[in-house]
């Protein structure tokens, strides 16, 4: 009897010891692997897909070159229904499943949990440390009051749109009345504050008339909202509003035959172009770090030929998430600095203060909040735009290329490191 559980004993811990083995090999050799943690069922179903098809092209076309240290990237999609709470189990599984990055970007009130998650994670398990990659969740808190080591954001915050944007409106002439509206949370919140205190800092002469703030992925008619903006006189409205909450918007503004312009983060984004067609000409507005015309403008064929192929692979939806591009080629370049894909701190180290020679020009990874500095792109719908969005029939035209020095804005950050 003694015997038998001996060699039961031996036996269990030969297949444990074996299955360990297993897992070293294949986390050295196999696939580096990337949890791709969004919204792929529910109202942004349509934003967390554009944004899976966009990695998973990225990982294809890089692993066609040899991948990273010649092992090919993997994205695993893993849907949070853009639940906060869901997003930090999921963490919790990429973890449990030896993934040692996990990337995210639609919605900030999301990326603050997996900050949270990915920090208290890497301080109880020293051998099982994670990396967490944004690529669109910009609350300026995140690589501020809230950064962490083992974050690392790869858009730019809302803190640097506003101050492009803004930069931009104070010498428009024909702006006179702002109507603010946004989603009310973090994201929202930020740009309701700040936008006021931009107008004062800047000397803009102009007035805020109204702002409003309602809640995220809940309203289905926005035509009580856009009387408000019509009776408040505004000839310009500022949204910070992304997915369905700024299509629909978009359409109840066109739809009421309201004349004015609108400035946005995410214009260009899906389903935006669509609901507006050739009615937005020379009225919605974008502030982002891209968009197709860019290289039609500075001549970088190369990357005309990437967002070509990526249109002809997925015919529905256009190439617009060039910060994944950045992203996963800084990725890159940071792991085969270290030589390996395990290390984070050494991986977190490399991609601190890395400077990248981007489709854009360079763009920075600054070190004291890892928070990227990168130049901006003024732009507004246009018929004659080469390249059209969403395939409405229209695009996008440069009105403003703003410099990294106008794009930038400081940290209060103050870095815990290993």
């Amino acid at each position: 009897m003694l015997r038998n559980k001996k060699t039961g004993l031996f036996t269990g811990t030969m297949i444990g010891l074996s299955m360990a083995i297993s897992s070293i090999t294949y986390a050295q050799d196999g696939p580096i692997r990337i949890s791709y943690i969004e919204p792929l069922s529910g109202p942004f179903a349509n934003v967390g897909d554009a944004g899976l098809k966009h990695f998973r092209f990225a990982a294809e076309k890089m692993n066609e070159e040899g991948g990273i240290l010649g092992r090919d990237i993997e994205i695993v999609a893993m849907d949070n229904k853009q639940s906060p709470s869901e997003s930090v189990q999921l963490v919790q599984r990429s973890i449990d499943e030896g993934i040692k990055f996990v990337t995210q970007g639609n919605g900030s009130n999301v990326a603050g949990a997996m900050v949270e998650a990915v920090d208290r994670n890497n301080r109880r398990n020293e051998d099982n440390k994670v990396l967490y990659l944004n690529y669109a969740a910009v609350d300026p808190a995140l690589t501020n009051e809230r950064c962490s080591f083992y974050h690392f954001r790869f858009d730019a915050a809302s803190d640097i749109k506003l101050e492009a944007l803004s930069n931009y409106m104070k010498d428009q002439d024909n702006i006179e009345k702002i109507f603010m509206i946004n989603q009310d949370y973090s994201h929202g919140q930020f740009i309701s504050k700040r936008m006021k205190e931009l107008v004062e800092e800047k000397g803009m002469d102009v007035e805020i008339v109204g702002d409003v703030l309602h809640p995220i992925a809940q309203v289905r008619d926005f035509s009580p909202y856009v009387s408000r903006i019509k009776n408040s006189g505004a000839d310009t409205v500022i949204s910070g509003n992304w997915g369905n909450d700024l299509s629909l918007l978009v359409r109840a503004i066109d739809s009421a035959g309201l004349d004015v312009n609108i400035y946005t983060y995410y214009g260009g984004g899906l389903g935006t172009p669509a609901s507006v067609g050739p009615r937005g000409e020379d009225i919605l507005y974008q502030i982002t770090e891209w968009h197709a015309d860019v290289n039609v403008d500075e001549g970088h064929t190369e990357y005309e030929k990437w967002f070509q192929e990526f249109k002809e692979r997925y015919p529905e939806i256009d190439w617009y998430y060039h910060r994944i591009y950045n992203q996963m080629h800084m990725l890159k370049a940071a792991i085969e600095e270290v030589g390996n894909a395990e290390d984070i701190d050494a991986i977190a180290y490399a991609l601190e203060g890395m400077e990248f020679e981007s489709q854009t020009g360079t763009v920075t990874m600054r070190a004291d909040d890892h928070q990227i500095l990168q130049p901006m792109y003024m732009s507004v719908m246009d018929t004659d735009a080469k390249y059209d969005a969403d395939n409405s029939g229209v695009g996008f035209r440069t009105v403003a290329n703003i410099p990294v020095e106008q794009a930038t804005v400081d940290t209060t950050c103050d870095m815990r490191r290993p």
